[in-house]
């Protein structure tokens, strides 16, 4: 299966890494017609309003909403979980999502890059073994809306990994810490979605 890294910021590069040592042919998209080719997309961490900004430059953000509305799987992760979401509840000024996610997220909720942390979190899609999890001045979901699914949850309730459909979206890096799962979990909508056309 090809799969697609939207690669104008962010930590692309590390994404694409994980997909090939997972076997997919990786594409990084940059224009709509890389993203044409695609069978899933994962759009990585950075910094969504530069990516917002940078999307709309490159004409990829009507190609990415209309994508996602027609069914292509899309994974997110930190910044990527802000563009997937419906609802931006502190984006800055003319800041624009992609949406598709039936939720609402508020960016660097837990503070600045300084308060960067990690923890181990119970994802029962993934199976028993925890999920150990890196924040990077990672946004969280505010509010799960009833077509989404939360996936995991911190200690203190907030949620930080969500799916609806074939849409997937965690707060944190999996790419950085050697921790495949989520990609695998991706990667296997990415193959459903090729059967079921």
């Amino acid at each position: 299966m090809t799969v697609g890294v939207l690669a104008l910021q962010g930590d692309f590069r590390e994404h694409a890494q994980v997909l090939r040592t997972l076997g997919a042919d990786v594409v990084l998209v940059r224009r709509p017609e890389e993203l044409a080719r695609v069978d899933g997309l994962v759009i990585p961490g950075g910094e969504s309003s530069v990516m917002d900004k940078l999307a709309r430059a490159f004409g990829l953000a009507d190609p990415l909403r209309a994508a996602v509305r027609a069914g292509l799987p899309v994974y997110g992760t930190c910044a990527g979980l802000i563009m997937l979401a419906d609802t931006v509840v502190d984006g800055i000024r003319g800041q624009e999502s992609i949406g598709g996610l039936d939720i609402s997220v508020r960016r660097n909720a837990f503070g600045s890059q300084t308060q960067s942390f990690e923890t181990d979190l119970d994802v029962p899609v993934l199976g028993e073994a925890p999920v150990h999890a890196v924040f990077i001045r990672a946004p969280v979901v505010d509010t799960v809306g009833p077509q989404a699914t939360a996936l995991a949850r911190l200690a203190d309730g907030r949620c930080v990994a969500v799916e609806q459909g074939r849409l997937l979206g965690t707060s944190f890096h999996p790419e950085i810490t050697g921790e495949h799962r989520f990609h695998e979990y991706f990667l296997s909508t990415v193959a459903a979605a090729r059967f079921l056309g």
